[in-house]
């Protein structure tokens, strides 16, 4: 069952407790239960189908549900279970016991008063639903689930819906939120360490073991596991200024939390109300605080473990985290009221610095800003005399403006150290964005002083700038603020990255950028060879009179008209040959269009690029991240360098927590690099509302007899040498295999790599390609027809040029000549039907001639697909567009369009890597999804 949550669940027990199971009520389950339900207000019970799963599996499940508004009440409920369960395991609360079978079980305890009135509470509001699997009928002895703490009672009002009846018994609510609680604990500690804590063996191991010899001992140690006595210690001085402490242990009755008494009293023979147990449920309480700082230990020496005597050390030593660890073991320290704890430490950057007069210099690295630890003492920062005699100080407290102040031996140090190693300008600046920095391998939050929240609200709140002189377009406000946007980080000599999607104005607003920028030297643009002569049109349409030169072909050089103030266009395969010459010429700006090509930092390309310098730099790209947040680094860290760290760290302290699921890492990486990236799509309101509308068609086409033959047959051969393989061996076959089926679903001369063969009549794609061609010849319309596969291109070719069709091929392999002049010829209309290759057309060109685009075949990420079908669906497209997606039925194409249609935000994370997602898969899951269903 892959998704619990939508599913009624209802806890069986177990004997021993790991062994219980959560029951999801699911139609597809493969199990039966009886449950009760209301039937014309009546109480009856049924078989139901369900999916049964080991509670230790199913609490991370649970835990989800409990805020997943498409969860049943009842997940909802065993997540908020599950979620306590946790939290007692986080606290250590947890006993070694024996089960009334007679086995090994942990148990959750020992419980507190604030732990029982929670499980009331959770019990009080358990819905009907959640023990909705009656009971057997009653006996005349307690049988074992009543010995468990279930105890078996006639339904009330509300037990479930409708009135009792028919003698169904339910499980008592409180008695099954234990059982759960003890479940959970007995199935989540077993490891090696449980050896280590109970001296024996089965408490580590999965399968139940007959114990019943350890039922004296265990019932010892978890002796008061819901009554009895808590341990609280209360520290004492008689002179504070000789700081001789003395820790007093206090009890605390379970039953009854209002009762406190010392020890001591306890020791002396007065009956306080504690019960007959009382003196050995401390010294066991002792025992269980030992655990977490040892020198309790002492107190299992005293005839009477009434108080402690404390050093200076043991008092560090507490301060430090062990009252910490005594807490979470449900032992309070409680301080003298006479003593401060106020004092606080803040790591503040820029202080003794006053704002720079040469801002981009600063952030490009050529100074240092300080940063300091600043303490203070109720909110009212000290002295530096005061932290000089903080600093001195080496007793645990000190006096300070006329009162005794408890001192944390980590704020005496940050007072001693106070001075920290400086910052960088981008360092300093992604402090004050995210409100923290790494110190030490820690996280900690800072406060930046005034002028460095000035120019983080600078950042926010780009100044206004006016369409530029020398534009020959009027700019959309969406436009405008990206011009805004890009002149402000530009102007402080930091990077950005324009992420809009695909069609709406990338390159226009970087035009307008260069003319705002005017005098501050040329601008180099790096872009695919698919896009020079787009870039030219563009720049000579917007730019009248702005010189443009393309660095290109064997010719090139870096003289003449438009090196000094101009555009200069060159594509990444030549900037990787002359970046050492491109790097020795004064840029103003330097520009990645389709930046996704150095997403791969240790890439030759990406390499070369950052030798290149600039005044600024600008990253222009509709899809910043396909995979991985490193490709989102990989672009960031080359348009304004350090600000997100080396890789290594950056995955560390970025990548790893945000792809597990970490939301205020998340948080802060979002606001640390939101100013940096601005990312607007065409579903934003008011971002493009003229764009026509898109209709996006799944076409389902039936394979011809000779398709379908050879589809099973290579399933067969492959499969079985998948069977046989293992490692590499095994990932290269299943690529094999799914390179071979979509090849035969294309077309099988495609897969038996046929030139001149007969095409007509063998494959069900072409046959409807045949159709929507002539429907949109006839209309006068224009269309795109993409396909990964160049050989498949060309048979398209061969076969459209034999019906008279005429069409246009552009492929990697096109020069760039050819290239413009096909895209300039269909734009033009001369042209009906465009041909391209997917790799090489699916990005940066404008066809908005188009008004039907064709996905021939799949491609296995759906944010590639949309970026081709944007080549037509952009601005300055005026006729609704149409898209038809041709899908094999059966196949596996088939399985692939009902997973991106279920989910796609999934499908975009999962298929993103392409084949290679599939590599993992077992040999079942692999054969499910290639063979071919009727």
């Amino acid at each position: 069952m892959t998704d619990p949550a939508p599913h009624p669940a209802i806890f069986q027990p177990g004997d021993p407790p790991r062994t219980g199971h959560m029951a999801f009520l699911d139609p597809d389950g493969d199990a039966a239960v009886t449950v009760a339900e209301n039937l014309d207000g009546t109480i009856r019970t049924r078989q139901a189908p369900a999916a049964l799963v080991p509670v230790g599996q199913a609490v991370a499940a649970l835990a989800r549900a409990r805020k997943d508004p498409r969860a049943h009440p009842a997940a909802r409920f065993w997540g908020a279970v599950a979620l306590v369960a946790l939290q007692l395991l986080t606290r250590g609360r947890i006993l070694p016991g024996v089960s009334p079978g007679e086995h090994d079980s942990w148990r959750a305890g020992p419980l507190d008063a604030a732990d029982v009135r929670r499980i009331r509470e959770l019990a009080a509001a358990m819905p009907a639903s959640a023990r909705a699997i009656p009971l057997p009928p009653a006996t005349a002895e307690p049988g074992p689930d009543e010995q468990d703490g279930i105890r078996h009672v006639q339904p009330q009002p509300g037990d479930v819906p409708g009135e009792q009846d028919g003698g169904v018994r339910l499980p008592d609510a409180e008695g099954l939120v234990r059982a759960f609680l003890d479940a959970v604990a007995d199935a989540m500690p077993r490891s090696p360490g449980a050896v280590r804590a109970t001296g024996t063996t089965p408490y580590a191991a999965l399968a139940p073991v007959k114990v019943p010899h350890l039922r004296p001992w265990a019932e010892e140690v978890s002796a008061g596991l819901d009554s009895g006595v808590r341990l609280s210690l209360r520290l004492e001085a008689d002179d504070l200024a000789a700081a001789e402490f003395r820790a007093v242990v206090q009890l605390h009755s379970l039953a009854d939390p209002s009762l406190v008494v010392d020890a001591g009293e306890l020791w002396q023979g007065h009956d306080p109300g504690l019960g007959p147990r009382a003196r050995i449920e401390t010294t066991l309480a002792i025992r269980r605080a030992a655990r977490a700082w040892p020198r309790l230990q002492r107190l299992l020496d005293s005839a009477v473990p009434d108080e402690l005597t404390l050093s200076d050390a043991d008092v560090e030593d507490l301060l430090a985290g062990a009252a910490d660890r005594l807490a979470a073991t449900g032992v309070d320290v409680h301080w003298p009221k006479s003593l401060v704890r106020g004092l606080s430490a803040r790591a503040v950057i820029g202080e003794r610095d006053s704002a720079p007069s040469d801002m981009p210099s600063f952030l490009g690295g050529h100074h240092l800003t300080s940063f300091d630890w600043q303490l203070a003492l109720g909110g009212r920062r000290l002295s530096a005399a005061e932290m000089d005699h903080l600093a001195e100080a080496h007793r645990p407290v000190v006096r300070l403006r006329d009162q005794w102040v408890l001192i944390d031996p980590d704020l005496a140090r940050k007072a001693r150290q106070r001075d920290l190693k400086p910052l960088t300008g981008l360092e300093a600046l992604g402090a004050a964005l995210t409100g923290t920095v790494e110190l030490d391998g820690e996280q900690i939050a800072v406060e930046p002083t005034d002028w460095l929240r000035e120019l983080r609200e600078r950042l926010s709140q780009p100044a206004e700038a006016a369409p530029p002189p020398g534009l020959a377009a009027t700019l959309r406000d969406y436009q405008l603020a990206g011009l805004r946007w890009l002149a402000q980080l530009t102007s402080l000599g930091l990077g950005a990255c324009l992420a809009d999607d695909m069609g709406l104005g990338k390159t226009i607003t970087l035009i307008a950028l260069h003319l705002h920028r005017a005098g501050t030297g040329p601008t180099l643009v790096v872009c695919p060879a698919s896009l020079l002569g787009n870039w030219e049109r563009e720049i000579a349409r917007f730019a009248p009179g702005v010189p443009v030169r393309r660095y290109h072909g064997a010719q090139r050089a870096l003289e003449g008209e438009g090196f000094e103030d101009g555009f200069v266009l060159t594509t990444y395969q030549t900037m990787r040959l002359d970046a050492a010459r491109l790097a020795t010429h004064p840029w103003g700006l330097l520009v990645a269009d389709e930046a996704q090509h150095v997403k791969n930092p240790a890439s030759g390309t990406a390499k070369a690029l950052r030798e290149i310098p600039a005044a600024a730099r600008v990253a222009l790209t509709g899809t910043p991240m396909e995979n991985n947040l490193s490709e989102l680094w990989a672009i960031l860290d080359w348009a304004t360098p350090g600000l997100l760290g080396p890789l290594t760290r950056f995955r560390a302290r970025w990548a790893k927590p945000v792809e597990s699921g970490d939301g205020d890492a998340a948080g802060r990486l979002s606001r640390l690099i939101g100013p940096f990236l601005l990312r607007r799509k065409k579903s934003d309101p008011g971002i493009a509302p003229e764009l026509p509308p898109k209709t996006e068609t799944d076409r389902p086409v039936a394979l011809t007899t000779e398709q379908a033959g050879l589809y099973e047959a290579v399933v067969r051969e492959i499969m079985a040498q998948i069977a046989e393989s293992t490692g590499m061996a095994r990932r290269g076959l299943i690529v094999k295999l799914l390179t071979a089926l979509k090849q035969i679903c294309n077309h099988p001369a495609h897969y038996l790599h046929e030139s001149g063969a007969r095409l007509p009549g063998r494959s069900g794609k072409l046959e409807l390609l045949d159709e929507l061609l002539d429907t949109i010849v006839a209309e006068d319309g224009a269309v795109l027809v993409f396909t990964q596969y160049v050989a498949m291109a060309r048979l398209l070719q061969q076969h459209l040029t034999s019906r008279g069709v005429a069409t246009r091929l552009l492929h990697g392999g096109t020069p760039i000549a050819r290239r413009e002049e096909m895209i300039q010829s269909f734009q033009d209309g001369r042209i009906p039907v465009f041909l391209l290759s997917l790799k090489a057309a699916g990005t940066g060109l404008n066809l908005t001639r188009a008004d039907h685009v064709i996905h021939y075949d799949r491609w296995w990420n759906p944010a590639v697909e949309d970026q081709a079908t944007d080549r037509a669906h952009r601005i300055g497209q005026t006729r609704p567009v149409q898209v038809h997606r041709l899908i094999a039925e059966g196949t596996i194409e088939d399985r692939i369009a009902e997973m991106l249609a279920a989910k796609r935000s999934l499908a975009e994370a999962v298929l993103a890597s392409g084949e290679a997602a599939f590599t993992e898969l077992t040999d079942t899951e692999l054969a499910a999804l290639v063979e071919l269903r009727s």
